[in-house]
């Protein structure tokens, strides 16, 4: 049975600092991409950082870059998001999504979200 597990929301001041994990299992985590999103109330779902297959290539928008980083660790099946520099409008519900396998990517799972509300 696949699962994407995330944990590490919580309420933070501005200015703080959280980490989110992701814990995979069901299927060859080491094949797959892995992406975060993160949807706030009355808004799309937004891409907020990816991570290749290999762990070498890496995407973010504008909004988080410089403040948000993604790692992923193949022999724990675990992907994170450290997350700097909170603001307020990052506040949101995050979502782990692993896309794969290789070469042909054409199966996609999610995860069920963790808050994260930046507020003072």
């Amino acid at each position: 049975q696949v699962q994407l597990v995330e944990s590490g929301g919580d309420l933070v001041q501005p200015g703080g600092s959280l980490r989110l994990s992701c814990a995979a299992s069901g299927f060859t985590f080491s094949t797959y991409n892995m992406y975060w999103y993160r949807q706030a109330p009355g808004k799309e779902r937004e891409l907020v950082a990816s991570i290749s297959w290999t762990g070498n290539v890496f995407n973010y928008p504008a909004s988080v870059k410089g403040r948000f980083t993604i790692s992923r660790d193949n022999a724990k099946n675990t992907v994170n998001l450290q997350m700097n520099s909170l603001k307020p409008e990052d506040t949101a519900v995050y979502y782990c999504n692993a896309v794969g396998p290789v070469p042909n990517f054409l199966n996609k799972y999610w995860g069920q979200g963790t808050q994260v509300t930046v507020s003072s």
